[in-house]
């Protein structure tokens, strides 16, 4: 056997090894780098136009976004996830913004009427930045970072969203940036002083749809992947 094919027949084995030790921990991936096929526009069937395979990623190019009302650009979940982790990458441009959402309804009028969100974001040159309260890696309007994580604009960042019951946690580029309590009495009073007192059941669902937000932006996303929690 020449050294070409060995190392060929040793990069297929740890391949393998790789996959079955992902399936046996319980992970499963949410994009193979070559089709959206976990993913379909809230409230709709396919993928929202806008979304594209683009290098390996899932990428927002606004090609094809719908313009009849309403329009639904941001992508769910097949499956509703209680208790999970979720990893995933994103790098944004100069001044973009998305986010991730979770136990998010499609029994409301958008996404953000029911689901927490973990900010995307461009601190340096979105406005958004200059308040801690919505940079990136925050709770939404609720939480905000105990650090600035992110990396420079134009590079790609490691995501890690950790929902065990009440309990949640953000993590950025390796750093607990977040933590809090779902539905205690202190969560209550956050909601009921902020923009989302609108919207009575907002962050009050026990499982949903895993979402990424489309807010204008080239956001990219990739190595995206789940698993349950007891």
């Amino acid at each position: 056997m020449t050294k070409v094919f060995a190392a060929a027949a040793i990069s297929i084995v740890l391949a393998t090894a790789a996959q079955t030790a992902t399936a046996q921990s319980g992970w499963v991936s949410l994009f193979d780098g070559k089709s959206i096929s976990h993913w379909r526009g809230f409230k709709q069937t396919t993928v929202a136009g806008g979304w594209e395979v683009v290098e390996g990623t899932i990428t927002w190019t606004g090609k094809g976004r719908p313009t009849s009302r309403p329009v639904y650009s941001d992508l769910v979940s097949l499956e509703q996830y209680g208790s999970f982790e979720f990893e995933f990458e994103w790098k944004v441009p100069p001044g973009g913004n998305s986010g991730i959402m979770f136990h998010v309804s499609e029994d409301f009028e958008a996404t953000y009427h029911t689901g927490p969100e973990f900010q995307i974001l461009d601190d340096a040159k979105h406005a958004d930045g200059k308040n801690p309260l919505t940079s990136a890696g925050a709770n939404y309007a609720l939480h905000a970072p105990s650090k600035a994580a992110a990396n420079p604009v134009g590079e790609w960042n490691q995501g890690r969203l950790l929902v065990k019951g009440a309990h949640v946690e953000h993590w950025l580029n390796g750093v607990k940036v977040v933590e809090y309590e779902l539905w205690t009495p202190a969560w209550t009073a956050l909601v009921a002083g902020s923009k989302f007192q609108k919207w009575p059941e907002y962050g009050k669902k026990t499982s949903g749809h895993l979402v990424l937000q489309e807010h204008g932006a080239r956001v990219q996303y990739r190595n995206l992947r789940v698993r349950r929690i007891q």
